[in-house]
This record gives C-alpha cells, structure tokens and sequence, in this order.
C-alpha cells in the first residue's frame, strides 16, 4: 500500500497546483482595478508525529475575498479520542493499532459578489494497518440562490459520477444533504453537492479512479459560475444577506464539520485546519 498512498498523495497534490493556477487566472480576468489577488502559500506542519502540507490562502483580491486550497500528507499516531471515534465506525484493528495516515486536498471559497456562490471540495485518503479508504465530495453554498447555478453544479458532479457508478450520484447527493444540514438551525448550509466517505469496494484503482473523477469534476461546475456573476451589480442588502448566510457556514464547520474536528484532534496546524472560516460574517 506504500505505492498506492504515494501516488494518491502526488494526485492530491497536482490537483491542488492546478486549482490554484486556475483561481489566480480568475483573479486577473476579474472586475475592477485593483490588483489581482495572488496566494500566500505557507508549509504546514503537524505537532506530534510526522508529516504536513502547504496551506495556501488568498484574501482580498478582485473575484475571492477569502479562498484557501490546502494540500496534507500526514502520518503517525491516533491520539485516544479519534482512535475511539475511528473505532466506533467498525475500522478493523483500529482499536489494537492507532497508526495511520491520510493524504487530501481541502478547498473553500467565499467571494466578494455576493451574486457569487461560496463552494466547498475537498478528496482524501485514509489509511490504517487494517483498512484503507477514501472520501470527499462538494458543495454549493450560494447566500442568494440562482437555480440554473445549482442545477449545472448537480449536473456536472452527476457525470463524474455516473462514468463511474449509476448508484453513486443518487446515494452521495442524499448523503451530502443529510452531511451539510444544520441540525440547531433546521436547515442545510447550502443548496448541496455530494459527500461521500468510508469508500473501499475492494478495487483501490477504481475508488481512487472515481475520486479522481470528483476532483476534476470541481472546475467545471464552479468556474464558470464565478465568472458569470463575479462583475454583476449587488445592493448592500445583498452584502448584507451575504454576511448573515457566512455566520451559518461558521456554525456548522465550528460544530458539526468531521475534517474540522479530526484535523485539530490530530494535532494539525490550526490556521490551516480553521480556513475554512469566513473573513467576515454576521448574526442578527
């Protein structure tokens, strides 16, 4: 399996290259004249163990008030907690072996043109000494809704997944509903995706073909959304209302969010685990 986690974690990170090269290029066709926005690009590196990444934020610039795409390879030990939480899911040997790692890209976008929606990707995989799987998905979060923007983000993530399984859109389209919903809120933080985790057919080629998929499916549905409503006209309720939907999305990853809660119990940098977060945000 030392093959297959390399090569997993070399995709991972070439995906991350190519999305950050692809949101810059957005920047330098984007509204306005101010300078386009560029990615501050910081290693990251775990407290115990070993292992890292690089976390990559852009903040302030002419499309994205606040984009990071982090990138991890990490390794070591499970501290009690998360070892009991990976136990409780049934993965086999967990409880006598906490060793483990994961590799994976984590994206979130939030915008300056409130027209444009905020997304959520991310693919990773897991390994332990008894069981091996990946998992990931993405999300659409617009604060103001344009149907034909969920329904071409729906349509191009379905693809990816019928190319690889009839089943897998219907089956991770529920789960991210049920993933993504806010149970103190009794709503969903957005208008969904897919969301899929604990994925192991027993063909690693073909599971690690099908994240793959998911992975390239991301610039295809968001791009051309960002660019269409990256220069439209907005009022200060808009902004407003903006606002108001990103103190929702803090909520959710603060309390509910899986990658949120693992990352810190495993002791990964925080700035990179807490990205996700919104520059600003509100709460009436």
């Amino acid at each position: 399996m030392e093959q297959e986690r390399s090569t997993a974690a070399a995709w991972f990170r070439s995906l991350r290259d190519r999305i950050v090269a692809a949101f810059e290029g957005l920047e330098d066709r984007g509204p306005g004249a101010a300078p386009a926005g560029r990615f501050d690009v910081t290693p990251t590196t775990r407290a115990e163990d070993g292992g890292g990444g690089l976390m990559s934020v852009m903040r302030g610039g002419r499309v994205f008030e606040k984009v990071g795409v982090n990138w991890s390879e990490v390794h070591g030990t499970l501290a009690p907690r998360a070892q009991a939480a990976m136990a409780s899911r049934g993965v086999p040997g967990i409880d006598r072996d906490p060793r483990f790692w994961a590799s994976g890209i984590s994206l979130v976008a939030h915008m300056q043109n409130p027209q444009a929606p905020a997304v959520h990707m991310n693919t990773r995989m897991f390994w332990t000494p008894g069981a091996w799987w990946f998992g990931g998905g993405a999300d659409l979060n617009p604060c103001i809704e344009y149907p034909a923007d969920t329904a071409h983000f729906h349509a191009t993530l379905r693809a990816a997944c019928d190319a690889h399984d009839s089943g897998y859109y219907g089956r991770f389209k529920a789960w991210a509903d049920d993933y993504f919903f806010i149970p103190h809120r009794g709503r969903a933080r957005g208008v969904g995706g897919i969301f899929f985790d604990d994925l192991n057919t027993g063909d690693w080629q073909a599971d690690f073909a099908f994240t793959r998929a998911v992975g390239e499916a991301f610039l295809p549905a968001f791009l051309p959304l960002a660019e269409a409503r990256m220069a439209q006209s907005f009022t200060d309720a808009d902004r407003d209302t903006q606002l108001i939907h990103r103190g929702l999305y803090a909520e959710y990853n603060l309390v509910y969010d899986r990658g949120t809660k693992f990352g810190l119990e495993t002791g990964h940098n925080a700035d990179a685990v807490l990205m996700s977060l919104p520059p600003l945000a509100k709460w009436v």
